[in-house]
């Protein structure tokens, strides 16, 4: 069994999250962190075989815990799920090593494929040696897994979509979750849903809003 530690600042995203990790075979979840240094403490107390890594983080960006984790002493591989598609972010996430970089949103199709690869490439080094080249190319084929753009994710509809498009189009400057779920009629969750997919298939770009307490809000604009 492979114990998953699900990093996310989103308490409804995780409970997903979780969902779809429990739904494979072979994987738990075994506890769940929603912030840089919650999931430092979670990775000391449950020692997890992976984490499923969030980057936008209230505390840090989610590739400083990896290096972080490294010092500490855990040897947890990590998978990040992010709506982060800036070059430089995936560069730096291949360098710290992760084992698949996962773009939101996305179904459970998309996560169970990536954890099945995980785990066939685990498999491949359960032995003390290597039988030869291609058990090592198998456990360094995360390195060469494209990322791929999803389309349309499953429970969303194509005019709902279109809806959140010319709310965002039409806005003077930049729209929260919360603004555009009453714009459309929509709850916030749904709102927030549709931006991230526009974010992720680069019509839309996100900002955040710090403010004095509290994590920092999400904010989008039309990509014109």
């Amino acid at each position: 069994m492979i114990d998953v530690l699900v990093v996310e600042d989103d308490f409804m995203v995780a409970r997903i999250h979780r969902g779809f990790v429990d739904g494979v075979e072979g994987f738990r979840v075994v506890g769940s962190a929603n912030c840089g240094e919650q999931a430092l403490a979670a990775a000391a107390e449950l020692q997890p075989d992976l984490v499923l890594l969030d980057l936008y983080l209230p505390d840090m960006f989610g590739l400083e815990v990896i290096p972080r984790l490294r010092t500490a002493g855990h040897d947890c591989d990590v998978l990040v799920i992010s709506a982060a598609r800036e070059a430089e972010t995936v560069r730096g996430a291949v360098r710290h090593g992760v084992v698949d970089y996962l773009l939101k949103p996305f179904d459970a199709g998309d996560l169970k494929e990536r954890l099945e690869r995980y785990s066939a490439r685990r498999g491949n080094l359960h032995a003390p040696m290597v039988s030869g080249q291609a058990d090592v190319d198998r456990a360094l084929g995360r390195v060469t897994s494209p990322i791929v753009t999803p389309t349309l994710p499953k429970g969303m509809s194509v005019e709902t979509a279109e809806l959140v498009e010319r709310a965002l189009r039409a806005a003077d400057g930049t729209l929260s979750a919360a603004e555009c779920a009453t714009l459309v009629g929509i709850s916030r969750v749904s709102a927030r849903r549709y931006l991230e997919y526009l974010s992720v298939t680069g019509r839309a770009v996100v900002s955040l809003r710090y403010g004095h307490a509290g994590r920092p809000e999400r904010r989008y604009h039309w990509h014109a």
